[in-house]
């Protein structure tokens, strides 16, 4: 699993200085796209060649709260992948203490700019390679 660390902002933080609830579907999208870079695979060499990869659906499971100057771990992997559609898997702790804060998950499938599916390994080979290998943990 990859780690991304995001340090809780004050404007993220509510009136009783508890990090909202919505930020935690941000902070899955920063470490996404921090794995997909970091594995060079990133989302604007897909977008560059006119596809996109939305949202299709997102679990969270809040375990504990967090607040302002919080460094939040993130730990992120792909769970699923075939081409089409891919899934991700995320855990989120507290870095100084360890504690468990949240898990999550997300889908997402592939698409062209009229907003149609596509199959990655028709359209982007070398990307779709890269993909199979990190959800077989090849890399």
């Amino acid at each position: 699993m990859e780690k991304y660390v995001h340090k809780v902002q004050y404007y993220e933080t509510d009136r009783m200085g508890i990090s909202h609830h919505s930020n935690y579907v941000r902070w899955m999208e920063e470490a996404r796209v921090y794995f997909l870079n970091r594995n060079n695979c990133g989302y604007y060499e897909i977008e560059k060649l006119g596809f996109s990869s939305p949202v299709l659906g997102i679990e969270c499971n809040y375990k504990r709260t967090t607040t302002f100057e919080d460094e939040v771990e993130i730990e992120v992997k792909m769970s699923e992948y075939n081409s089409v559609k891919m899934a991700y898997e995320y855990i989120m702790r507290n870095k100084a203490t360890g504690e468990l804060v949240f898990t999550g998950k997300s889908s997402h499938c592939f698409i062209n700019n009229e907003g149609r599916p596509i199959n990655l390994k028709k359209y982007m080979p070398e990307i779709d390679e890269k993909l199979y290998k990190l959800v077989n943990n090849i890399c």
